[in-house]
């Protein structure tokens, strides 16, 4: 799972956690709707993914601890990138604003608000 995706899940997460039961009714209801009208198109797609891994600096840290010697390599983090494959839902962000602006008018037109927040 990529940086974005975690992240994007995390703050959609958070829109509702933090938002009243109206709006997360209004917002299934414009999800179920926006879903058939525009279906996921899922494309595999190669890009290059980053990973890291520790190597060795060449220097080495020593501690001395009575007659005993302990000593252990310094190492860094070395990112690097590998050719990956993905699947993508190519109609996901024309999906998720349309999500967004009917949950937007539902919530205006039935509680005068954005949020679905009740008088």
């Amino acid at each position: 799972m990529t940086h974005r995706m975690i992240l994007a899940s995390s703050l959609f997460l958070g829109l509702v956690a933090c938002s009243t039961p109206e709006f997360q009714a209004e917002r299934s209801s414009c999800t179920a709707t926006w879903m058939s009208n525009i279906p996921p198109r899922l494309e595999r797609e190669i890009y290059n993914e980053t990973r890291s891994r520790q190597v060795p600096t060449g220097q080495t840290t020593c501690v001395t601890t009575g007659n005993i010697v302990t000593c252990n390599q310094v190492m860094r983090t070395e990112y690097y990138t590998v050719p990956a494959v993905r699947t993508v839902d190519r109609n996901k962000p024309r999906r998720d604003a349309q999500i967004d602006d009917c949950t937007r008018r539902a919530c205006l037109a039935r509680f005068g608000n954005a949020e679905c927040k009740p008088a």
